[in-house]
């Protein structure tokens, strides 16, 4: 059993009180490492360095092409360490390594993607009355906190990492509490390979979310707030942040639709619902977990869907051939499971899974419901795990309610071949991501960004550089 440290202040540190916390592998319950379990104090601490990396301007004032080049450095660095750091990601959060492998390469390309903007961030010229020069300058927001999820431990860190150092900011990162494994092992990665970050530009603290992140989100000292995760903990987050009016990018919760109309393929279509809504187990804020079908296809895709699921092995993410990992914890599966039971007292029937495996580790059975209500909790609520609700629709219109007929707004599918539908379609559905004919999708050049309940603010693309800026204007009078 590893016993890990966070990295505050240039070195690698306990807790100030020397309390830690245990870290598990879900697929078999066992405690695989302590982290510490940061104090107030580490707090203080840890935002008084970044504070003073900010201030010596040695980041901030930097060439931006060298920062640039810095970053690149940690893209080849992530790359060359993706299977080691797969290998600690599946360990730790239970997903498969071929799912980790695949998402820190995509941590890399993300890397990449920003240290090509980092030297392309450019204020404007702007013409005004009489004998004036009038710009802009873009400049570095400040501190950064990062509090960053469970379900894509390294991905989602390195998500808003790699834009905040592109523009010069300094970064504090909270992993979940969960599993921290993955970013603490990245940093070493860093570090090993003399990628030539500054001082306190990069920390990564540890601890109870609750407290941790609560400090964090309400310190004055700290310039910007990242969250991912569900809704009442962004609210609780912007509250905190709203008292010293602190911005924040919020990227929450999902209830993702998969539309699926008569002229669809519907063998690929239900290869990329299973994908959508049991890659992970589940736990992704952008799963497809609702299926809208149209009633002439209902029963032909239900029964492709629940063949496709058939075929996937599910076990501890290390080992060979499983397609579906261990959910997170052993309580979240619980209560994935309370809620499946409440959704089928309001109606549904099991298509397939619905049970816990019944073996060691937080295993739960790919789960399909037919017959799902609009009304139904299992349409309308996130359950953050392995199960697809089904609801059949027969005229256009109808299938357009059904998809905007909840709260969240992240990413959902349409499947047709007829593209004036489909681009209708895209205009009209009330998400921040669209996406034909494939599910999910996202590359780092695209905005990842939420409506209504999921969220504020945008993560990947160039415009996520817009919240880790902000803005100067200049007037000359000549």
């Amino acid at each position: 059993m590893a016993s890990e440290q966070m990295w505050i202040a240039g070195e690698w540190t306990d807790a100030e009180d020397g309390s830690t916390s245990d870290v598990l592998n879900p697929a078999t319950g066992e405690v695989i490492a302590t982290t510490p379990k940061a104090t107030i104090t580490d707090v203080e601490r840890c935002v008084a360095a970044s504070r003073a990396a900010l201030k010596s301007k040695e980041w901030a004032a930097m060439d931006p092409a060298q920062r640039g080049r810095i970053l690149q450095k940690m893209a080849a660095a992530t790359y060359a360490n993706a299977k080691s750091l797969a290998a600690v990601e599946s360990t730790n959060n239970g997903k498969t390594f071929r799912e980790a492998l695949s998402e820190i390469r995509y941590g890399a390309w993300t890397l990449e993607y920003f240290a090509g903007l980092s030297d392309k961030i450019e204020g404007s010229t702007i013409p005004v009355p009489g004998s004036r020069l009038n710009y802009t300058l873009k400049q570095p927001l400040g501190v950064t906190a990062h509090l960053v999820p469970w379900n894509f431990p390294l991905q989602l860190a390195i998500r808003s990492i790699a834009p905040a150092l592109a523009a010069g900011c300094t970064v504090i990162a909270k992993p979940a509490s969960w599993t921290p494994l993955s970013l603490i092992a990245w940093v070493k990665a860093m570090q090993e390979a003399e990628v030539g970050l500054p001082a306190n530009v990069l920390q990564v603290i540890t601890g109870s979310g609750g407290l941790i992140g609560d400090a964090l989100a309400g310190h004055s000292g700290v310039d910007g707030i990242v969250l991912t995760g569900g809704v009442p903990t962004g609210q609780a987050v912007m509250a905190k942040a709203s008292e010293n009016l602190t911005p924040v990018t919020l990227e929450l919760g999902g209830k993702g639709a998969n539309v699926v109309f008569p002229d669809a393929n519907l063998k690929y279509c239900a290869k990329a619902i299973c994908f959508g809504i049991f890659m992970n187990a589940g736990q992704m804020c952008w799963a497809g977990s609702r299926l809208i079908v149209h009633e002439d296809i209902h029963d032909e895709l239900v029964e492709a869907v629940v063949a496709e699921i058939s075929k996937w092995p599910v076990g501890p993410g290390m080992e060979d051939g499983v397609r579906m990992g261990s959910m997170v914890h052993t309580s979240h599966r619980d209560d994935v499971l309370d809620m499946l039971a409440r959704g089928l007292a309001q109606g549904g029937e099991i298509a397939c899974g619905g049970k816990a495996l019944d073996r060691e580790g937080a295993f739960m059975e790919a789960t399909v419901v037919t017959g799902v209500s609009s009304e139904n909790l299992l349409f309308q609520e996130e359950l953050f795990g392995p199960v697809l609700s089904v609801t059949k629709f027969s005229e256009d219109s109808e299938a357009l309610a059904l998809a905007n007929d909840t709260p969240f707004g992240l990413l959902n599918g349409v499947w047709t071949n007829d593209l004036s539908r489909a681009h209708k379609f895209a205009r009209d559905v009330e998400s921040g991501m669209v996406s034909i004919n494939e599910y999910p999708i996202t590359f780092p050049q695209t905005a990842f960004t939420g409506w209504k309940h999921s969220g504020i603010g945008i993560e990947q693309s160039k415009d996520a550089l817009n919240f880790y800026t902000k803005v100067k204007n200049v007037n000359v009078k000549l």
